[in-house]
């Protein structure tokens, strides 16, 4: 790596904010021996153009003898931060590959096929004519030899052990606040009828502990091979067997990786299952604080590192949960440049949101958003609703009071489609979403006003959770929950010359500020020292409502959602739906 050239790498014409200062500090800790940096910036900041600076230090192919060691990875967990990447004309050199899934078949008769269907998948030996030009194999040749390659958090995890992506100078990790729970959600494996094609051949039995899940895994994997086996030996398959031989193929790796992890005494790999509904029934093998498993996939691949995130709170925390020396790690600090009355937090509070205080806090809520509808007439607003439930449960609250025809929201199927229909209208619409508060940009009159409805605890009907609060981590779990909000608080304000306001009406969320506060960043405990209760107009749908337009339906139907618990994502949306279904 060369650090000395951090400063000339800044793609953009000129700095803003604390660019300058932040690039000479992260090219200090390079400079002073770390192979880590954790460089923790507010929203706003520019973290893209920084990681690009950073990544254009990697030593180049005539710097080294190592060829498996120049360029860089810029990767990020968020695919909609890889689509602001690609349509970033600051970032143009960066080479992006997606996972095959992405990607159409160019043959004739076949341009309706993804690629992992196409021909060259379904046939033993097929000489695909136009592989040249395939766009999956095409972006995969270019990016392998570009000095920049980007992609996804879960293609680069996927493709580790590949000869085409080796190990590379410098890697970037974008957003990399939650890189330990990525790993861990990740290596889970969900040993179901959906999810393994042998089921009916292999049904588990009842399992007590690790030792019968470790026996049930060894049957399961030699099945798993006779069918590959079987499959193999044809010359040309169906879709739904192509979609069953790569199903096989990621199976078999996760339940080698598994049996080698769980038999060796010297991993610091903890493993929860889950199997709640007894013999013959689904099995979750769920790895905690998988160091192990990142060194495999992250660690391994490259030779100096820089992490990006506006909420890594706590570098030992952080360090312990990813594997890392916290001796070899440092951690550069950004300052906000926003001005702190740009972006206010408020407290409305209404009491608590927990399951046991809901049926009479809500309602509450409902009002509280009406006369938060009033303050904002002609403003759209974002309502963090946490689940499917309260989303649900508010949506009906806030049509029965009158103001229904200002509220837009989405299903998990609708999600995409209803936040791009959402931004696109000229409105003062308020959407009412369900884990938005990530990799969501509302810039200027897109949003000026935001409802944090829930302290976002992790949930302790989770068995991993559930085990980290036996253990005592009750730092971990408040500094989560803080981590959540201040990702939430940071999707209205966008630019020094932007402005948004950021109300919190469930009490709870007061607790995790006191709890939380000595891993606050300086910057938001600014935010938190300076909120206060504003005055609000009485209570009055009709002003509330005052120019709304009719409800748009951007999304399929009814919902039917169990309380607390968010449905399952769709495979464009879900984080892993980059690699599901590549070979």
């Amino acid at each position: 790596m060369k650090p000395a050239r951090m400063l000339s790498e800044f793609p953009a014409p000129s700095f803003r904010g604390a660019q300058e200062q932040a690039l000479e500090d992260i090219r200090d800790a390079f400079d002073a021996g770390n192979d880590v940096v954790l460089v923790r910036a507010p929203t706003g900041s520019g973290k893209s153009l920084l990681a690009r600076a950073i990544a254009g230090c990697a030593t180049t192919p005539g710097e080294t003898d190592h060829i498996e060691s120049f360029g860089a990875y810029y990767t990020t967990p968020q695919v909609s931060q890889l689509d602001d990447v690609a349509s970033d004309d600051l970032l143009d050199d960066f080479s992006i590959i997606r996972g095959k899934g992405n990607y159409d078949c160019i043959l004739p008769g076949e341009t309706d096929t993804p690629v992992t269907e196409a021909p060259c998948a379904r046939e033993t030996g097929f000489d695909c004519p136009v592989k040249h030009r395939c766009p999956y194999f095409s972006d995969r040749a270019i990016a392998s030899n570009r000095n920049i390659a980007a992609m996804t958090l879960a293609y680069f995890m996927q493709t580790a052990g590949s000869d085409v992506f080796g190990k590379r100078d410098v890697v970037v990790i974008d957003e990399a606040h939650g890189l330990a729970e990525w790993a861990e959600m990740y290596a889970t494996i969900d040993l179901s009828p959906h999810r393994v094609p042998v089921w009916d051949s292999c049904e588990p039995p009842a399992v007590d502990g690790l030792t019968d899940v470790e026996g049930y895994a060894e049957r399961l994997l030699r099945v798993c091979g006779r069918r590959q086996e079987e499959l193999r030996a044809e010359t040309e398959l169906t879709r739904r067997e192509v979609a069953e031989r790569d199903r096989l193929s990621e199976l078999v790796r996760e339940l080698q990786w598994f049996i080698e992890d769980a038999s060796d005494p010297e991993s610091p790999t903890t493993w929860v299952i889950d199997q709640p509904d007894g013999a013959g029934s689904a099995i979750t093998v769920k790895p905690m604080d998988p160091a192990r498993y990142l060194h495999h996939t992250v660690w391994d691949r490259g030779n100096k590192f820089a992490l990006l995130s506006a909420t890594i709170l706590n570098k030992e925390a952080f360090c312990a949960s990813a594997g890392l020396a916290p001796d070899n790690v440092a951690l550069v600090d950004v300052p906000h440049t926003f001005p702190l009355e740009h972006r206010p937090l408020y407290d409305v509070t209404c009491g608590k949101m927990t399951y046991d205080h809901r049926d009479e806090t809500l309602p509450e809520i409902a009002r509280t958003i009406v006369r938060l509808m009033q303050r904002h007439p002609g403003e759209k607003g974002l309502i963090h609703a946490h689940s499917y439930a309260i989303a649900d449960e508010l949506v009906t609250l806030l049509d029965e009071m009158g103001v229904g025809s200002r509220v837009r929201t989405h299903d998990a199927d609708s999600r995409d489609q209803a936040l791009l229909g959402w931004k696109s209208e000229d409105s003062n619409a308020v959407f009412v979403s369900v884990k938005m508060e990530e990799a969501l940009d509302l810039n200027g009159d897109l949003c000026r006003w935001q409802v944090v409805c829930k302290a976002p605890y992790p949930n302790t009907r989770d068995s991993r959770v559930a085990r980290r609060l036996e253990d005592d981590q009750w730092a971990w779990y408040f500094r989560t929950a803080l981590r959540t909000v201040i990702q939430a608080a940071g999707r209205v304000v966008r630019a020094p010359d932007d402005y948004g306001a950021t109300y919190l009406v469930d009490s709870s969320l007061l607790d995790v500020f006191d709890r939380a506060r000595a891993d606050t960043p300086a910057w938001f405990r600014e935010q938190v020292d300076a909120m206060e209760r504003p005055h609000l107009p009485a209570f009055d749908p009709g002003a509330a409502n005052a120019g709304a337009t009719p409800t748009r339906n951007y999304g399929s139907g009814e919902t039917n959602e169990s309380d607390d618990t968010t449905r399952s994502q769709s495979l464009s949306d879900h984080p892993l739906g980059d690699v599901w279904g590549t070979d």
